[in-house]
């Protein structure tokens, strides 16, 4: 519950951060050095979020899949194949995400 109402609170601080800018009469930064700011700053957030997430969920399936072949021996060549399928559909989420971000870094500097 506590860790709920700190979540909540937090993005509540952030929308009210965040709303001027959002609601900006013209829709556009200050300056060009404000939006490469905010590009260069979105670049780096979604990159680390996606490599955080899909170790996370590299982790998990490894995990399981290990736990599944420990418990059944017999089923490992069941296991193991879905299984790299899986890392694999997770890896092309982050590598996609590593896509962006050089896709923003070109807007940065052109």
């Amino acid at each position: 519950m506590r860790k709920a109402l700190s979540t909540a609170l937090l993005t509540l601080v952030t929308l009210c951060l965040l709303a001027p800018m959002a609601l900006a009469a013209d829709g556009s930064g200050d300056n060009a050095f404000t939006v490469q700011a905010y590009l260069a700053l979105g670049a780096g957030l979604g990159l680390g979020l996606a490599a955080f997430g899909g170790a996370l969920g590299q982790g998990k399936a490894s995990a399981a899949a290990l736990e599944g072949i420990a418990r059944n021996p017999g089923a490992s060549d069941k296991i193991f194949t879905p299984m790299i399928l899986g890392l694999a559909l997770i890896e092309s989420l982050v590598i996609y995400s590593l896509l962006i971000s050089f896709l923003l870094q070109g807007k940065i500097a052109g």
